[in-house]
């Protein structure tokens, strides 16, 4: 998979990454730069995607130069204020990934990206060269850094300078795209291509809503430019309220080379670096000593609430202090403290009990996730 989509044309791999975006939970978002551009002429959601593929201009771009900016709200009510300025709440709010911020966007026509959002407290910059993603955050002098795993397939893919290559592969037909429109119209609610103008550019912009209720998540929407598919915004909506939780919009745009120094990135000498792995399915690795924690699901579809259960380390403080950071909401458990966060989009809740730490997540209300926690 990894193969195939390091093989698309730059303007086919930002469309797919933007449907990814709005179509999964996942993440991110940008303010709606709505301007006084052109706009397209209307027509059937298939065809203004299968045009985006196929547009003539979107295999001819060498690159792409943007003002960015963003605009997030997720974490708009939660009590972190209180944490201090070094601490890891204090951190937490004072970066630009939750406060907002405007910024700048590069992506070349290998597949390289730069995002740098702009901080009073320090910039937070982000780089993706196709085999890692590192982000800097200028306010704590941290560097984080995940290498994206390897796949049957890869090999041969890379560039002789370990950049992604990228040829030609064949977009589905407008019959294909009716279809898998079609599929995901069983599950959510798909609005038509609505023509509007994004940065100057003349766009298209779809709505994507889960049928299903009972959960925070309200809907995603992406906008694209009408000549040749790059995404000019992307919006994730919480299930009450009217106004992004999250958004991220191009306010201007142009096309054309990106030089390689752009993407050329050197921490300072005393950053702290931060390697970023993530949970193996199968393994003998765990946070727990060894030990994997007992993971178990309740409710359905998007409501569900994943809650983990792992052994307590001895000695460790209590899970307010130690499993989320200092400065959240205290609510009671049965009698235990424990530590909540409420978000836009769903809530987290940690607490420890009888030398078993407890970890629930989900995309529901605090009073849902609370609920579960008090049937533990």
């Amino acid at each position: 998979m990894t193969y195939l989509l390091r093989r698309l044309p730059l303007s086919r791999l930002l469309l797919l990454c933007g449907l990814v975006v709005v179509i999964g939970i996942s993440i991110t978002a940008l303010a709606f730069a709505l301007g006084t551009g052109p706009t397209p002429p209307p027509k059937p959601l298939a065809d203004a995607v299968h045009d985006a593929l196929t547009g003539a201009s979107g295999d001819q771009i060498q690159g792409v130069s943007a003002n960015v900016q963003l605009t997030d709200h997720l974490l708009e009510g939660a009590s972190l204020t209180s944490g201090a300025s070094g601490s890891a709440a204090g951190q937490i709010t004072s970066s630009p990934l939750v406060t907002g911020a405007s910024g700048r966007l590069w992506i070349s026509k290998e597949g390289r990206v730069r995002l740098e959002l702009q901080s009073e407290k320090g910039d937070t910059q982000i780089y993706y060269d196709g085999q890692t993603i590192s982000m800097y955050d200028a306010s704590s002098n941290t560097l984080y850094r995940y290498t994206v795993p390897a796949h049957k397939g890869d090999t041969g893919s890379a560039g002789g300078n370990g950049s992604p290559t990228t040829s030609d592969h064949e977009p589905p037909t407008i019959a294909k795209i009716e279809e898998a429109i079609a599929h995901l119209g069983q599950h959510a609610n798909v609005s038509g291509a609505t023509p509007t103008d994004i940065a100057g550019q003349a766009a298209y912009t779809v709505r994507v809503s889960p049928k299903e209720t009972g959960s925070l998540l309200g809907a995603g929407e992406l906008s694209w430019d009408a000549a040749n598919g790059v995404p000019l915004r992307a919006a994730i909506y919480s299930s009450t309220s009217s106004s992004p939780a999250l958004e991220l919009a191009a306010t201007s745009i142009s096309y054309g080379p990106v030089e390689a120094s752009v993407f050329e990135f050197t921490p300072p000498a005393n950053a702290k670096v931060e390697e970023v792995t993530l949970p193996h399915k199968h393994g003998s690795e765990s946070g727990q000593g060894g030990e994997h924690p007992h993971v178990t699901t309740e409710g359905h579809g998007l409501a569900t609430i994943a809650v983990l259960e792992g052994k307590a380390k001895t000695g460790a403080k209590q899970s307010t202090e130690a499993a989320l950071p200092e400065g959240l909401q205290k609510v009671k458990i049965d009698g235990v403290e424990a530590a909540e966060l409420p978000t836009e989009l769903g809530t987290l809740l940690s607490f420890e009990r009888s030398g078993v730490r407890y970890f629930l997540a989900g995309a529901v209300s605090p009073a849902a996730v609370e609920a579960v926690a008090k049937g533990l």
